[in-house]
């Protein structure tokens, strides 16, 4: 989308195919729309009379050829109770908005929608632009009819008031709303097209777009050589070999500790020997989930060329039963060195995690943030609007939380106390791999922290945000760019 943003431009003069206005609960005009209504005579309180429309949350009301405006069309936006709309709602009515302009002969949108929140006008611009790359987004290249190029239209942020530049805001936003609509791509593929060498090739052309972005790609016998028994015991079913990514994206000094990101990248998960119900198994497909989101998150930095360095990690993998599989009371030996009883097969994610967590100590980041489609009990918990987070410092944690409420991504925390360790406890081995049914994502997590003990970490656990129903979500992007950009 070719965007822009607009400051000072009184509603009927802006010029466009669409013009997009607020109209609160029992058709309260913003006062975008009051003035519009003044210039065109009282022409949209008149059609508002016929009570089709009553500002509702989700309605809307096309008119065309209003007096006085020079947009050809004009859109009445519901937006429901004024004393409950803010920014976020403000990109769920931009969501439905755009949902309603499908039509190729609509180029230029020009939205009012946030007019009433000048004073957080780069709010306005973040949320508007996600929320219509949202609306935007399709994944249409296996279909063989109905796949048309995305429409090319551009939206234009106005204001009727003169407002702070939020120029630098825009360039961030398209960013994120790249690097998402990379992760849904990447996480949308089926198994049978995106496995661990799919995802390898991603990366060495994402490589190739950014001049300050560098990728190594560490092959099966390389793990072998540092020792990730771990990882490796997740990929001996499959006839995909495993894959270790490593993203470098190097937009400060190179002295500046990276931050790094390390992604779980199991491409397709049938749950190994402990195999998965066959109900709704094709949606493991986006248990790639983590490793996606870091894709995007690298790439957004590269696309609003952040001044932060930024490591990723991804360890790819198929999880397949077969005769070599992995099985159920096997002892396997982690790089870091510590054993693990893997109890359950189909509690692989950890299993990769851990050894992505111990190499990525060797780049001496400033602080490691895993992301995972990791536990059922994250969704039993918290269900698809919020992640979870876990850390072993609190400074971090609060951190990643205030992004998260700044874009609209967010995460809740869970404890990670000392007492869930125990349930890790194995008879023949250092570690089991799962702690039984209790407190599930909590256990999960406290299993990733004995591998993070050398430095600052944090574990998102993105297993009911990732995805909904059949389609990725792009998330945590937001959430992780967000956090870049404060670092920065």
């Amino acid at each position: 989308m070719n965007n822009s943003f607009k400051s000072n431009l009184p509603v009927n003069q802006a010029e466009g195919d669409c013009l997009l206005l607020a109209v609160y609960a029992d058709n309260t005009l913003s006062a975008a729309a009051e003035v519009a209504n003044k210039a065109s005579n009282g022409a949209i309180k008149a059609f508002l009379e016929y009570g089709d429309f009553t500002g509702k949350t989700d309605e809307s009301l096309m008119l065309y050829d209003v007096a006085g405006l020079q947009c050809k069309r004009t859109l009445l936006v519901g937006c429901g109770d004024k004393a409950e709309f803010d920014v976020f709602k403000l990109g769920d009515a931009v969501k439905a908005a755009m949902s309603k302009l499908a039509n190729k002969n609509i180029e230029v949108i020009v939205s009012y929608l946030g007019d009433e929140f000048a004073d957080q006008a780069d709010a306005v611009v973040m949320q508007s632009i996600l929320s219509a790359a949202d609306a935007r987004y399709q994944f249409t290249v296996h279909k063989t009819e109905n796949n048309e190029a995305p429409l090319k239209q551009g939206l234009v942020i106005a204001f009727t008031a003169a407002v702070a530049d939020a120029s630098g805001t825009l360039v961030q936003a398209e960013g994120i709303a790249a690097g998402s609509a990379f992760a849904r791509d990447l996480s949308n593929q089926p198994g049978n097209i995106c496995h661990p060498t799919y995802l390898a090739e991603a990366a060495k052309d994402l490589g190739t777009q950014f001049e300050n972005l560098s990728v190594e790609i560490l092959e099966e016998a390389d793990m072998e050589t540092l020792g990730m028994g771990s990882l490796l015991s997740v990929s001996l079913g499959s006839d995909q070999p495993a894959k270790l990514i490593v993203l470098k994206y190097n937009g400060a000094a190179d002295d500046q500790a990276p931050i790094a990101l390390v992604g779980k990248g199991v491409t397709f998960d049938t749950g190994g020997i402990s195999l998965k119900p066959g109900l709704n198994m094709d949606e493991m497909k986006f248990d790639m989930g983590g490793a996606a989101s870091v894709f995007g998150s690298v790439k957004a930095c590269a696309e609003m060329k952040l001044a932060i360095n930024v490591v990723g990690v991804i360890g790819a993998v198929e999880n397949m039963p077969s005769a070599r599989a992995t099985r159920p009371g096997d002892i396997v030996k982690s790089m870091s060195g510590t054993t693990i009883e893997v109890l359950n097969t189909d509690a692989e994610g950890r299993l990769v995690l851990c050894d992505a967590l111990t190499y990525v100590g060797k780049y001496k980041p400033k602080l490691v943030i895993d992301i995972a489609t990791l536990t059922g009990a994250c969704i039993v918990a918290l269900g698809r609007d919020i992640c979870a987070l876990l850390a072993n410092d609190q400074e971090l944690a609060d951190d990643i939380l205030k992004s998260g409420r700044t874009i609209g991504d967010t995460a809740w925390q869970l404890p990670l106390h000392a007492s869930y360790k125990k349930l890790l406890k194995s008879a023949h081995a250092d570690l089991g791999n799962i702690g039984g049914p209790a407190a599930g994502t909590i256990t999960a997590a406290c299993f990733l922290s004995h591998f993070t003990k050398d430095y600052r970490w944090a574990h998102l656990d993105v297993a009911g945000t990732a995805w909904t129903g059949k389609d990725a979500t792009g998330r945590p992007v937001p959430l992780l760019t967000q956090f870049l950009i404060d670092q920065a």
